[in-house]
């Protein structure tokens, strides 16, 4: 055996291990997935006070109807304040804005982010204006009686509860494969680490905090992209639990064309490479020093690679070893090429086994392309403010059909 034929097993073989490595990793949790969660007891009857924030970014088209549907929740109208955080938005929308009961900052900022948004509203209320804050996009929708599942929720000891966000839209192939891959996230860095007693993984939207701690945690987050994981990190580091309500449902628009898709998994990868490098080593001395494995369990997840894009190369790497590698190297690429199938087959909800799912994945070999493309250019990515469009009229959709619960 040549030097180069060395070189080339030995890198094959980190490779596998790392590949391996990966879809071993979302298999068990993919497992797990599959049995219920302990449903929470309601430990009290008290109706808590709730503020809702919603930053929003130039999202003049839908602003009207989540408005209009989130002051429609089934709770006291008096223990619930919907906050619209308007940045650059249309003087003749923030007119129309006024109109309706809720609490308006008109602020343009310089820089624009999430974390700078919200801790401008936040910095508005004393410490004590209210018990819990739920945190929605521009584009997001609450089922009617939101507020009220988390509201009993928080009769439990909890700091921080993510909801089960959904798509609302389908109408495209990328938006049926977009809400399919959030379904799988959702069932396995939310519901499978729960039930294996891990905290679930936020995902920046559809999230509730106990408000006087929120506020004062945001004090010290400034990103520009991965909000929530600076969230979910800061939490598990203090060894706080995050909670996952899989029947508490929000609705959230799904990208709808392979532009899009490319420029929000960018800057989803960049961000999820970025708090890797900032929290590995922290969080393996926290796990051997103090015995912290929620905290080092989310930093080694950042290391994973997208689902998508793991199905993709280890489809490409089995199709290329059954030409040009021994038997033995061939049998390891398709044995963890199956198992990857498998974990996803088992996350994927049973709602999405139809032709409309079969004819979106025609559209699979452009996403893995676009994620490949989105790898390899996500330098800088989570220093600059990536705004995703929304246009999809969410209000019309919601009141047409919710989607099935679990």
């Amino acid at each position: 055996m040549t030097k180069v034929e060395i070189i080339l097993n030995i890198f094959q073989l980190i490779l596998f291990i790392y590949l391996a490595g990966c879809t071993l990793y979302v298999f068990i949790f993919s497992v797990a997935s599959l049995f219920k969660l302990k449903k929470i007891k309601t430990l009290d009857t008290k109706q808590r006070k709730i503020v809702v924030l919603i930053p929003c970014y130039k999202e003049d088209e839908i602003i009207e109807e989540v408005i209009s549907d989130a002051l429609k929740q089934d709770y006291p109208k008096e223990l619930f304040d919907i906050v619209l955080i308007a940045d650059h938005f249309d003087r003749g929308t923030i007119e129309k804005i006024k109109q309706y009961p809720i609490i308006l900052f008109d602020k343009q900022f310089e820089i624009s982010t999430k974390t700078r948004a919200l801790n401008y509203a936040l910095k508005q209320f004393e410490p004590n204006a209210y018990d819990v804050v739920v945190i929605l996009d521009a584009d997001n929708l609450m089922e009617n009686n939101f507020l009220q599942k988390i509201n009993k929720a928080f009769s439990n000891p909890y700091i921080a509860i993510q909801a089960h966000r959904s798509a609302k839209n389908l109408n495209t192939n990328f938006a049926v494969l977009d809400a399919i891959s959030e379904e799988i996230n959702n069932n396995i860095f939310r519901k499978g680490q729960r039930k294996l007693g891990l905290s679930s993984a936020l995902i920046g939207s559809a999230m509730a905090f106990d408000f006087c701690f929120f506020k004062k945690m945001m004090e010290d987050v400034e990103v520009v992209g991965g909000f929530d994981k600076e969230l979910e990190l800061n939490l598990l580091k203090e060894r706080h639990v995050i909670e996952y309500l899989p029947n508490a449902i929000v609705l959230d628009e799904k990208v709808q064309n392979v532009q899009v898709f490319t420029k929000q998994r960018r800057r989803w990868l960049s961000a999820q490479f970025h708090f890797f490098g900032k929290h590995f080593f922290p969080a393996l001395r926290d796990l051997i020093m103090n015995g912290n494995i929620d905290y080092f369990n989310k930093a080694i997840q950042y290391i994973q690679l997208p689902r998508i894009l793991l199905l993709g190369i280890l489809l490409l790497i089995s199709l290329i070893s059954i030409f040009v590698n021994p038997i033995v190297y061939t049998i390891l690429w398709l044995s963890a090429t199956l198992l990857i199938i498998i974990t996803l087959l088992l996350a994927v909800p049973r709602k999405f086994y139809n032709f409309r799912t079969v004819k979106a994945l025609l559209s699979l070999p452009t996403g893995v392309f676009s994620m490949f493309f989105s790898l390899i250019s996500i330098k800088g990515a989570n220093k600059e403010f990536i705004h995703t469009k929304h246009t999809y009229n969410a209000f019309q959709i919601k009141h047409k059909k919710a989607p099935k619960k679990e």
